[in-house]
């Protein structure tokens, strides 16, 4: 076959792909290891780390060897940490009341990274899942059959302002609860503790993908199943208009941050409040994400380095100003 002729073309988008110095010249979006905060899950005792079977890569860490984790982040440019804890049985009741414990784990960890690494930013979940019996994000009515919102939210109070005082840098609550975030910003105001940020979950679905969460927490264990519901709380997967109305209330209500939960799926909602909102902007990679992407990798199916990468482009190109991820420090050390 001969070439007759080149095609009469004013545009050739390729020009601009055809080296990687080009290509690097018109990059869109650029991920860095400052856009990524690093969920660290921490359990009590001296043990090894403790790996967790549904999220390879994950450790459940004890107090010490969690702040060398810190340190390693932060070395490599990860900003921040948001922290979960895996209790023993024994401290899970109905009522979740160990969330109020002064000496409880989450109150240890923190103040011990703050006086190890004070630069770091500290985030704390504010829910009652990792407390209860039941593996909901709050107490039970009366009938045992929802969440009592308004109680619960009189005991999320409290909490978040036990882990201002031990010195965290942002609460996040992560419950779902109406109203939560005027109540806390009134809260931690009247504790004197103004300077304390909220990163309201605002937008955080009743899905499917949070199920190895629940198995490094213990809230499945707690509950008997992972496949636990949550509907009368988190909002509806089919609810474009939902999420965007929550997002706009926490903001009304004083929220300093406003998160999307999950994020891989949910990159409409992402873009959508990023479009109504002068805040930033997070976006939580959750845990079935993160092993949907390992599990593919580990059978051959997948490129784990290039489609975490991916994934993260997309969520920040959708809009996120900063993402929860597993893959915060595998991706830091790429990035370096």
């Amino acid at each position: 076959m001969s070439f007759e002729r080149p095609l009469d073309l004013i545009e050739r988008p390729r020009r601009l792909r055809r080296t990687a110095s080009l290509r690097a010249m018109v990059k869109e979006t650029v991920l860095t290891p400052a856009d990524f905060i690093a969920p660290l899950f921490v359990i009590d005792g001296k043990g090894a780390p403790q790996a967790i079977k549904s999220m390879p890569g994950v450790f459940r860490y004890n107090v010490k060897d969690l702040v060398k984790e810190c340190r390693a982040l932060y070395k490599l440019g990860v900003p921040a940490v948001a922290l979960f804890p895996k209790l023993a049985a024994r401290y899970k009741t109905e009522d979740g009341r160990h969330a109020l414990d002064e000496d409880g784990l989450i109150l240890r960890t923190v103040k011990a990274i703050k006086s190890a690494l004070p630069e770091l930013t500290v985030i704390t979940d504010v829910a009652l899942d990792p407390y209860t019996t039941h593996g909901h994000d709050g107490v039970l009515n009366a009938a045992g059959d929802d969440v009592a919102n308004d109680e619960t939210v009189d005991i999320l109070c409290d909490m978040a302002v036990l882990q201002a005082e031990a010195g965290v840098d942002i609460v996040a609550p992560s419950d779902m609860m109406d109203g939560r975030v005027g109540a806390l910003r009134e809260a931690l105001d009247e504790a004197g503790c103004p300077q304390t940020a909220i990163m309201a979950y605002s937008a955080k679905f009743n899905s499917a993908y949070y199920g190895p969460f629940r198995d490094a927490v213990g809230s499945s264990q707690a509950a008997g199943t992972r496949l636990l519901s949550k509907a009368t709380y988190q909002l509806d997967p089919a609810n474009r208009r939902q999420a965007i109305n929550e997002a706009a209330l926490d903001e009304d209500e004083g929220a300093d941050f406003i998160m999307v939960k999950p994020a891989g799926a949910y990159l409409d909602i992402i873009r959508d409040v990023r479009e109504q909102t002068g805040k930033p902007v997070a976006a939580y990679q959750v845990s079935g994400e993160y092993a949907q992407i390992q599990a593919a990798a580990k059978l051959g199916w997948l490129d784990l380095a290039r489609c975490s990468e991916e994934s993260l482009i997309a969520i920040k190109r959708a809009g996120a100003d900063l993402i929860l991820t597993y893959f915060a420090k595998d991706m830091a050390k790429r990035l370096g």
